[in-house]
């Protein structure tokens, strides 16, 4: 290869499409096993890397020269071939600066607790010192190399930033945190490496708690321009970051739609879809095929226990998706787990239709009839604003409602 990023894992990485945003070249992910690294780097076979998790500490051993930055940070994850020699470069710097800057949380005077060890863990705490921290305390499961332990770490009650470069939470282990926020009382800002999912347990807690967070997308995007720069001897790929962002928001964002049985949320999915240019997925059609059963026949047969256990499994799933439209079942709210994973990478839809215009049917167990309709709605109607990210009201104009959520949406 040419151009391409090297790692142990890729299979969750966006590297590629982004880089084949900027344009400039072909771009390929190439998974290296740890015994296979030396080989690949003594080989120099390639013109420009960006290195991720967990070689940004290993690749310096075969490094002609590394820029100030990546010296000072211990860790390189770009490295250009320059007529045989390997230079290596810290782009993250940079695009940390830059997330920071976009996130709007300042470090200047700030008590910042580092969660992890490893080379982004380095560059963070760098960056921190470079924009004046306060204190700045580095953590790790161990407590080795200078880092206090995760029970270390929750006596420094006076924390006010947290900046997560760890892969806690990181897809495939959707809903796991590396720390409990309620123990760092001062706290002001939560900062994330992290960008699959785009909202981290971690960061869901923040957003819970009213403190300022941001996720690890728009670093991903800064220090990939910064590296296309650094390829191509281009100094003018800086405003190309703000829209790769935004379009890799909007492309890998899930449009999540939650509601009443029958405000339209398999209707409005399908034209969203196409406008979208999305794949739709109904969750309880994904049901249906995971149990082999109908809705109604696992009411019946099992109860809706088991119904909800099918039907948070199935959510799990889709959480981790990107890039889809997913129509949920009237029920997919009553547990806060199913709305926790929904929103790591989605945006819910709240169709808020009137009682009145919703109408019961046998073929739904719980809403077959007005009476039971009515009780659902009740039941209901304050959970679904309190999971909702946005709260659109529809009526049974179909061609109003889904421009009124693409406004929204766009």
């Amino acid at each position: 290869m040419k151009y391409g990023c090297i790692g142990e894992k890729l299979g969750h990485s966006f590297s590629m499409e982004i880089h084949e945003k900027i344009g400039l070249y072909d771009y390929v992910l190439k998974p290296l096993k740890r015994e296979d690294l030396p080989g690949f780097m003594k080989s120099r076979s390639f013109l420009g890397i960006n290195v991720t998790i967990p070689y940004k500490k290993d690749v310096m051993a075969y490094l002609d020269e590394v820029s100030p930055e990546a010296a000072l940070c211990g860790a390189v994850n770009t490295v250009v071939n320059r007529g045989g020699r390997l230079l290596g470069y810290n782009t993250d710097f940079s695009g940390m600066k830059e997330l920071l800057a976009y996130g709007k949380i300042p470090i200047s005077g700030k008590n910042v607790l580092i969660l992890g060890s490893g080379g982004t863990s380095g560059t963070a705490q760098k960056l921190c010192e470079s924009l004046g921290a306060a204190r700045i305390n580095r953590v790790s499961r161990t407590g080795k190399d200078d880092c206090l332990t995760y029970e270390e770490a929750y006596r420094l009650s006076d924390t006010q930033i947290i900046f997560n470069t760890t892969p806690c939470g990181m897809y495939p282990d959707l809903g796991e945190s590396p720390v409990k926020l309620f123990r760092f009382p001062l706290l002001e800002g939560v900062v994330d490496a992290v960008y699959n999912p785009a909202r981290t347990a971690l960061l869901l807690e923040a957003e819970k708690r009213g403190i300022s967070h941001i996720g690890g997308l728009y670093m991903l995007v800064s220090q990939a321009v910064h590296a296309a720069g650094i390829f191509t001897g281009r100094e003018d790929l800086s405003p190309r970051i703000e829209p790769i962002f935004r379009e890799m928001e909007r492309e890998k964002g899930n449009v999540v739609l939650i509601g009443m049985p029958g405000c339209g949320k398999s209707t409005l999915g399908r034209i969203l879809a196409r406008r979208l240019g999305k794949e739709l997925i109904d969750s309880d059609e994904e049901i249906e095929k995971e149990t082999g059963k109908k809705i109604p026949e696992i009411f019946a047969r099992e109860g809706e226990k088991a119904f909800r256990d099918a039907e948070s499994r199935v959510i799990r799933r889709l959480s981790a998706l990107r890039g889809k439209v997913i129509a949920t079942g009237g029920g997919a709210v009553l547990r806060r787990e199913n709305v926790e994973y929904l929103r790591g990478n989605g945006t819910l839809i709240f169709l808020d239709a009137p009682l009145h215009a919703l109408t019961a049917t046998s073929s739904r167990p719980l809403s077959s009839t007005r009476e039971d309709l009515e009780k659902r709605y009740r039941e209901r109607i304050e959970i679904y604003a309190e999971s909702a990210d946005i709260r659109v009201p529809v009526t049974r104009d179909e061609k109003e409602n889904t421009e009124r959520i693409m406004k929204v949406l766009l």
